[in-house]
């Protein structure tokens, strides 16, 4: 069942909550495919063995954070054909699963729920713009996977607005926008889910799971 929980995004009272479940920015590692963090740092911050880091204030956190409303507005103006509104206020949970989204759409024709997602990245290096070609980042669209487990919703959009930085500190501003349809998905999502399940288990266990190392492309 869907609960819907009054609570404030990047609050203590948020970060005390993270620990109770899997949220969106932990699916990546649990897969093994996360380049921040591996699935034994997620277990252990679920277990209570250590706390997060603290990643509040490198730049391009912060930059991400000031920029968030900004492009939610933009895509509101850019996708007339939806309903485009944000609660930080409010986490969606099922079961061990939680979502704090970073926006929720409706489809102004059909009636069908979707969801926002944004994203902010910076990258120095032309060839690093292929992980963003017709496609976006392994450890991102897990992340949707997950927001579409939790909210049973039709479907998802990320707009992702790319820094590209190169020779002599020139900065070029790549905007991209990736849909995602329910039901173009649902192996992957039954994926995702046994897989978060499996993990979760050890948590309640507190059973340490085996090491996931991402592969080596």
């Amino acid at each position: 069942m869907l609960e819907k929980i009054k609570l404030k995004h990047n609050t203590p009272e948020w970060l005390q909550f993270r620990k109770t479940g899997i949220g969106g920015s932990d699916a990546a590692a649990i897969l093994g495919i996360s380049p921040f963090k591996t699935n034994i740092e997620v277990w252990e911050e679920k277990v209570g063995i250590k706390e997060p880091e603290d990643i509040s204030d490198k730049p391009q956190v912060e930059y991400g954070k000031k920029s968030e409303e900004l492009l939610l507005e933009l895509f509101a103006l850019d996708f007339p054909q939806f309903e485009v509104k944000a609660n930080k206020n409010v986490v969606y949970k099922r079961g061990f699963m939680f979502a704090s989204l970073d926006g929720e759409l409706t489809d102004k024709t059909t009636g069908e729920e979707g969801i926002y997602e944004g994203k902010t990245t910076e990258i120095h290096n032309h060839n690093l713009l292929s992980k963003w070609t017709k496609q976006i980042p392994d450890y991102y669209y897990t992340q949707i996977l997950h927001y579409l487990l939790v909210t049973d919703r039709k479907f998802a959009c990320l707009k992702a607005q790319i820094k590209l930085i190169g020779q002599d500190d020139n900065v070029e501003i790549i905007t991209r926008h990736y849909m995602f349809y329910r039901k173009d998905l649902i192996e992957d999502l039954k994926y995702l889910y046994l897989k978060e399940k499996e993990f979760w288990e050890f948590v309640e266990k507190k059973q340490r799971p085996p090491l996931i190392l991402p592969r080596l492309d």
